[in-house]
């Protein structure tokens, strides 16, 4: 019977101790997490029309999604957490037709771009 009593008292403690990542305490550093692409308003205002695929991923990077079903379009997509737990995402998409950057939407807007 003792050891059926100390295996109960391990799973109890343990339950316990993976309950604790359920309360916030006080004084704990919480970091900021940033997932996905950087792109910044500097970045965006470097795209031009007429860009080819290979400068638009010199200048933002690879992008975060390039769906198989659209090819024309590449999607940033930047999610950070803070460390109040509060989300924001933007996002920022680039068109083409072929291999020529025709147009982009989303939170950033080029600066000088045609509308």
């Amino acid at each position: 019977m003792p050891s059926s009593l100390r295996i109960l008292a391990v799973v109890g403690l343990s339950a316990l101790l993976g309950a604790c990542s359920l309360f916030k305490f006080p004084g704990v550093h919480r970091i900021e997490v940033q997932q996905g692409n950087i792109v910044t308003q500097e970045m965006v205002d470097q795209l031009k029309p007429g860009m080819t695929r290979r400068q638009v991923r010199f200048v933002l990077g690879t992008p975060l999604i390039e769906d198989t079903f659209n090819p024309n379009r590449w999607d940033y997509i930047n999610r950070v957490r803070d460390p109040e737990n509060e989300v924001t995402q933007k996002r920022f998409s680039v068109y083409f037709n072929g291999d020529i950057l025709i147009a982009t939407s989303g939170d950033w807007q080029p600066a000088g771009w045609p509308e």
